[in-house]
């Protein structure tokens, strides 16, 4: 443990406060950043930050710094904060050791670009016209959280996220089409490459959509609007404030039975051990064949509801307090492949892509289709453009009419391919 803070904790129970916490950030990264084809640039980047919360008359304090920092100014900002908020219950997490061994591999910077450089030529082998950008970023996080009563929890890991955009014209249109992957250690594009190049296949033409109310086959891409509005309802915070569709939903069937949702911290390469509070993360099961298990809490939410917190305690940034935050959505799959669900039918739309902002928690939604595309008896028949999907969440998860075996990792969302009844399309 870094001895400056020891020194945070030390400085405020010597200040008056009776508990104190300090959680500790550390990022560093490195970048080959792709533009017309080629390497633009390498970017490398370095950060550090330390908030501390501590608890003096019963009310909480937070102040944050970056980089070098002063032991005792950090302390009587963090005082003067705690006398103008209320008095809190919730105090620092019971003293456990949580150390973790180091996460992911490391990846040279040559590595990145060589992985570039070649999915590009893979790509242009077979649209020579095209443009292609990108960004391949190797990142070392580091997380570690101290409190007055002896906890102790740390954790690194190593990650490599990729980004691989290409531009073509087709005739008088133009087309862009990108994909992303994130994983611990091995650089595997072989899969954004085939992605890319299946959806320019789709998009050889433009043609209409059907209008109406028609059956929707969201992908895992199209289908995270969804998935968001889902954490949200199923978020204690929502739960205690009565925003949330589904607070008296528990045990209750919330979704079609053909849904069954869960959270797992331990898949790869989003592994959380322990949340911003010092909670070991677990996993969850939320919805089982569309009925309500579960809500997820942090220390403040459980408290309130009477319950154990579930180690989803998270927070925003470091100037922030934590709160409920689900990690690693899991969708179970279904048995039948994309392919399939498209020649189940006889018109119909795929929402790839969308644009908007993101869905309240009304789940009423008015989006535009920024990649889609027309389904005709039951093949691809062309890109749609101009095309708005309209509809609400939690009516299309009740009209599941088939789900793919196509599970992807969109953001920390693991879900399928979802085909859907009664949206209404607009051109």
């Amino acid at each position: 443990m870094d001895i400056e803070l020891q020194k945070l904790i030390d400085s405020a129970l010597r200040k008056g406060a009776s508990h104190a916490e300090v959680y500790q950030s550390k990022l560093k990264s490195d970048s080959a950043i792709f533009e017309t084809n080629n390497l633009k640039r390498l970017e490398n980047s370095q950060s550090e930050g330390i908030a501390l919360r501590l608890w003096k008359e019963g009310s909480s304090g937070l102040a944050v710094a970056y980089g070098d920092f002063d032991s005792d100014k950090l302390v009587d900002q963090a005082i003067i904060l705690s006398t103008l908020n209320n008095t809190e219950i919730i105090k620092p997490n019971h003293s456990h050791i949580n150390l973790q061994p180091h996460q992911g591999e490391f990846i040279p910077t040559e590595q990145l670009i060589a992985s570039g450089e070649d999915t590009i030529r893979q790509l242009r082998d077979i649209y020579i016209e095209a443009i292609c950008s990108g960004e391949f970023i190797y990142s070392e996080q580091f997380t570690c959280l101290v409190n007055s009563v002896g906890l102790h929890c740390e954790y690194s890991k190593s990650l490599v996220n990729y980004y691989l955009e290409l531009e073509c014209s087709n005739g008088k249109d133009f087309l862009s089409v990108h994909d992303t992957k994130l994983t611990q250690g091995k650089i595997e594009t072989q899969q954004i490459a085939k992605n890319i190049l299946e959806r320019l296949e789709w998009a050889k033409k433009t043609t209409s959509a059907p209008k109406g109310y028609i059956p929707v086959l969201f992908t895992p891409n199209g289908a995270a609007m969804l998935w968001n509005t889902v954490s949200e309802a199923l978020n204690s915070k929502f739960v205690l404030e009565k925003t949330s569709p589904w607070s008296n939903k528990l045990q209750k069937q919330v979704m079609s039975n053909s849904l069954t949702i869960s959270q797992n911290p331990r898949y790869k390469p989003y592994t959380i051990p322990f949340d911003d509070e010092g909670t070991v993360t677990q996993e969850l099961s939320l919805i089982k064949k569309g009925d309500l298990q579960q809500f997820y809490s942090n220390l403040t939410s459980a408290k309130r509801l009477g319950i154990k917190s579930t180690g989803n305690g998270f927070r925003p940034n470091l100037k922030s307090y934590p709160t409920p935050v689900l990690i690693n959505l899991i969708v179970e799959p279904g048995k039948e492949n994309f392919k399939d669900l498209i020649k189940k039918l006889d018109y119909g739309i795929i929402v790839d892509l969308v644009l908007g902002e993101k869905i309240d928690i009304s789940g009423d939604f008015s989006v535009n289709i920024d990649s889609g595309y027309s389904i005709q008896d039951g093949s691809i028949n062309g890109r749609i453009k101009d095309t708005m999907v309209t509809g609400n969440v939690y009516k299309i998860l009740e009209n599941i009419i088939g789900i793919a075996n196509d599970s992807r990792w969109v953001n920390s969302t693991y879900a399928p391919s979802l085909l859907a009844e009664g949206l209404s399309v607009i051109n």
